[in-house]
């Protein structure tokens, strides 16, 4: 055998052992395939229903939407509902989720309404199955803590369900730990997480955590799909696509992805 055909054989290996998705089942894919999935609920642009809040769940279950949302952990330990690593933004209030108790934090208004910081308990027990969901697992210096109370609380859980997150450590934990759960890798270019640094960047855009986490559906952003990304998604990862707005070209989207994940707008439930 030439030498070159050689090197691009091993290459060729390489790149599929560095890539290759998880294998997903119909019964897992189904509750999610096709489906509109409003981002951190059926809040609205004007915030009167903020984001990831019971209201905001309460719309997009009434709807028939799935629901995407956000955990992190609470100074005491509690798995609350919330985007943001700081609460400026949504809550006005100087300092970080992780520096007070969910007593402290369920006080909190979101965006000056009457919603308050919810615990993912409260809002399983407000939904009680009613709507499928996807769950975003937030970075952070307690990821096992998280990971495990999720997966406790979620097993409780009587509807569909999945999880995603950008932190290939922590889809890969749930690859150990719960490989019967639908399990994605968030992504997009590589340019979108510059400043996580160059290292991290790199990883995120090109699915270089797929050699430990093995994620069977990859959610893309807005930017400009890598090789490696259109190489995962040929080797068989169900796509989704988030966060589709108003002014993107839906049919188009609607064509390419397998479920897609929405905010501003008020589309079917599902798609063809």
């Amino acid at each position: 055998m030439k030498l070159a055909a050689l090197v691009a054989m091993t290459a060729s290996a390489v790149a599929v052992w560095l890539l290759a998705p998880g294998r997903s089942t119909h019964q897992q894919r189904n509750p999610f395939w096709k489906l509109n999935i409003a981002h951190r609920g059926l809040h609205t642009k004007d915030k009167s229903v903020p984001e990831n809040s019971l209201a905001a769940f309460e719309a997009a279950e009434q709807a028939g939407y799935g629901i995407e949302l956000d955990v992190q952990l609470s100074n005491d330990g509690t798995v609350v509902v919330f985007h943001d690593d700081a609460l400026m933004r949504v809550c006005g209030q100087k300092g970080r989720v992780r520096s007070f108790t969910f007593e402290q934090l369920n006080k909190m208004s979101l965006c000056g309404t009457e919603q308050t910081i919810p615990s993912l308990q409260q809002v399983l027990n407000h939904l009680q199955g009613k709507a499928p969901l996807v769950v975003e697992l937030k970075s952070g210096n307690k990821n096992i803590e998280l990971c495990q109370k999720t997966l406790e609380l979620m097993r409780t859980y009587s509807g569909a369900w999945c999880v995603e997150s950008f932190d290939p450590r922590i889809v890969a934990w749930f690859r150990k730990n719960a490989p019967d759960v639908l399990r994605g890798q968030l992504a997009d270019c590589p340019q979108s997480f510059k400043e996580w640094g160059p290292m991290a960047a790199m990883i995120m855009g090109h699915l270089l955590g797929n050699c430990i986490a093995r994620p069977q559906f990859v959610a893309w952003g807005h930017g400009k799909k890598t090789l490696s990304v259109r190489f995962c998604e040929k080797m068989g990862a169900m796509k989704m696509r988030w966060t589709v707005r108003p002014e993107d070209e839906r049919k188009d989207l609607e064509g390419e992805y397998d479920g897609i994940i929405f905010e501003y707008e008020i589309p079917q439930t599902r798609y063809h």
